[in-house]
């Protein structure tokens, strides 16, 4: 007689389990080191400020109703045909951006999610990562079928700015641990980096302002501008950028004046830095009559700007560095002491 085949006791994945919760069968099976679940979330701020950097190539280049229509890119396709040219692609090209973003934030969540022991905190942050770019979705479709509206497109700008804020507040704490955090500044310097956060993003507003107000209106049909002068806006501009400047300046001294910790005086440095390569370009191009690339080139350093700033924020304060796990052969998990180099507080 043929014998019969002997039964199959290996592990076989629950379909039920993974179709139910796919995140959690991952955590279950699967722990990342603190550094992996720190490249996770900077690839998802990485993203973010591409992101940024695409939307602003499809205005710089008048490709902002090259899809004419949302979700789909126009009445009759959903995806670009050559018939749409240039500008159907550009504007489609952003589009599927979005899907290269939400993966990146995906990855986080999942990576976030997976680490033990549970860090609750970093992921609420990594999962409002998905939420904000659910939302900044709607709200460039809605962009689209108000014909780029200046005030929704701005509104569309800030809303990527959110983004880009929660990626980095993600970044930045899968770098340190969980416990209460441990001041390194005086509370007037602690008060005094709110102050330079409150204006730097009036600089942000007043800047989608003189955008909205500026000539790049994102199509080459006519397309509605604030009702606002571009001498004025500019000049608001400008002005809170000195504002900024000269807050980072007086914190600058003050930290080294008080001898603080190097963190955050080379954070701050670093910002000062930022800042006076970014205003330099601000006026270079404004007495250059706004070519596209130098535009494109302030709008990725007003996301440099924001990252600075955050960092600066947080650099005043440090938690205990994240204890790195691992598993054995057998399966069991066994802590590991594996810190990684550098804290929030490092430059």
């Amino acid at each position: 007689m043929r014998a019969q085949a002997a039964p199959y006791h290996g592990s076989v994945p629950n379909l039920l389990e993974v179709v139910r919760n796919p995140i959690a069968y991952i955590a279950a099976r699967w722990t990342p080191s603190p550094r992996t679940v720190e490249r996770a979330a900077f690839t998802a701020l990485l993203m973010s400020i591409v992101i940024v950097v695409t939307g602003g190539a499809v205005r710089l280049t008048g490709s902002g109703l090259g899809c004419d229509t949302w979700p789909k890119c126009s009445d009759d396709s959903l995806t670009a045909t050559s018939a749409m040219g240039f500008h159907g692609a550009v504007e489609f090209g952003n589009r599927m951006m979005t899907w290269v973003v939400s993966a990146a934030v995906g990855w986080t969540i999942i990576a976030v999610r997976s680490a033990k022991p549970a860090r609750k905190g970093l992921s609420r942050l990594a999962w409002s990562q998905f939420w904000v770019v659910m939302g900044n979705g709607v709200v460039g479709g809605i962009t689209v079928w108000v014909k780029l509206n200046p005030f929704v497109v701005a509104g569309h700008f800030l809303a990527a700015t959110a983004l880009l804020t929660v990626t980095t507040l993600t970044w930045l704490r899968a770098r340190e641990g969980d416990t209460s955090p441990r001041p390194l500044v005086g509370r007037p310097v602690k008060k005094l980096t709110h102050v330079l956060t409150f204006f730097t993003a009036c600089l942000i507003v007043a800047g989608t302002v003189v955008t909205g107000a500026g000539p790049h209106a994102g199509d080459s049909s006519d397309v509605k501008r604030m009702p606002v002068a571009v001498e004025l806006a500019t000049h608001t501009h400008a002005v809170f950028a000195w504002i900024v400047v000269s807050l980072a300046v007086v914190l600058y001294a003050g930290l080294r004046v008080m001898d603080a910790p190097m963190g955050p005086r080379r954070t701050a440095r670093n910002l000062i830095l930022i800042l006076l390569g970014q205003g330099l370009l601000g006026y270079v191009q404004y007495f250059t009559d706004l070519p596209e690339l130098l535009v494109g080139l302030h709008l990725l350093g007003s996301t440099l700007v924001w990252i600075g700033v955050l960092r600066v924020v947080l650099s005043t304060r440090e938690r205990a560095l994240p204890t790195e796990s691992a598993k054995t052969v057998t399966g069991a998990e066994s802590p590991v002491a594996a810190p990684l180099a550098g804290s929030a507080t490092r430059g």
